[in-house]
């Protein structure tokens, strides 16, 4: 059995999540022509299609959690795993991602599969490399906003290459969750650039690119990521 068979997946045609009732519990699918997503809440709060870093898919613990959390707090959650992260999986071998505009492509064709499923707006969002993707298809699709935990603002050790060109042609509300010693971006470095007001950042205490904090900040990786969730589900409700 494939990878994503022996995770309990279903293939289903696109047509065929319409049909689908909404269920607090995870619902997993292999989209054909699209790839695998699960989904997870009802459409209570918000909707949002949430992408996965470089090197984990969406059914890292991270995201698992993350996912979850959103999800006790009324949103909805479709968690989708990019095309080399499911060649990655299914032959048990690390790849590179692609070029990025390859994923906004491919996030793309996932947003006009969701967007018409429900009357509630759809948000984008991801963790690190997920987010920087939503964020680029936000500045050319009409969504509800974006949520990125872990923004890679640069790569670690090259400040000088800044990723956030593309903020100024946002048009829609963006929330990112920062680790204090992110190496993509740290408080004292990101405290210097020039954001567009409709960016919000909420720092998490001590934490890492991928919210670790040291042992004496008297926090752990799991409190952090709920945070950062809980953080994530208000705003998307106040907006």
């Amino acid at each position: 059995m494939s990878y994503y068979a022996d995770h309990g997946f279903e293939a289903v045609a696109p047509n065929d999540l319409k049909a689908r009732p909404a269920s607090p519990a995870v619902q997993r699918f292999v989209v054909e022509g699209v790839g695998p997503v699960s989904v997870s809440g009802m459409p209570v709060g918000g909707r949002i299609l949430l992408a996965h870093g470089a090197g984990a898919g969406h059914l890292s613990d991270f995201m698992r959690q993350f996912a979850a959390m959103l999800v006790s707090q009324g949103l909805q959650v479709w968690a989708i795993d990019f095309p080399y992260m499911q060649q990655m999986s299914e032959q048990a071998k690390r790849r590179p991602p692609p070029p990025v505009a390859t994923s906004v492509d491919h996030f793309a064709a996932w947003y006009d599969l969701l967007a018409p499923l429900h009357d509630t707006p759809l948000w984008l969002g991801g963790k690190s490399m997920g987010g920087r993707v939503a964020s680029l298809l936000a500045t050319q699709y009409p969504c509800a906003g974006v949520i990125a935990a872990g923004y890679p603002f640069h790569p670690p050790k090259k400040p000088e290459s800044l990723r956030t060109g593309h903020f100024s042609h946002l048009s829609v509300p963006m929330l990112i969750l920062q680790g204090e010693r992110d190496p993509f971006g740290t408080r004292e470095e990101v405290a210097c650039y020039a954001l567009p007001d409709s960016l919000r950042i909420h720092w998490l205490t001590d934490g890492d690119h991928d919210f670790k904090p040291r042992r004496r900040s008297g926090v752990n990786q799991q409190v952090l990521i709920d945070e950062a969730a809980i953080v994530a589900a208000s705003f998307v409700r106040a907006q």
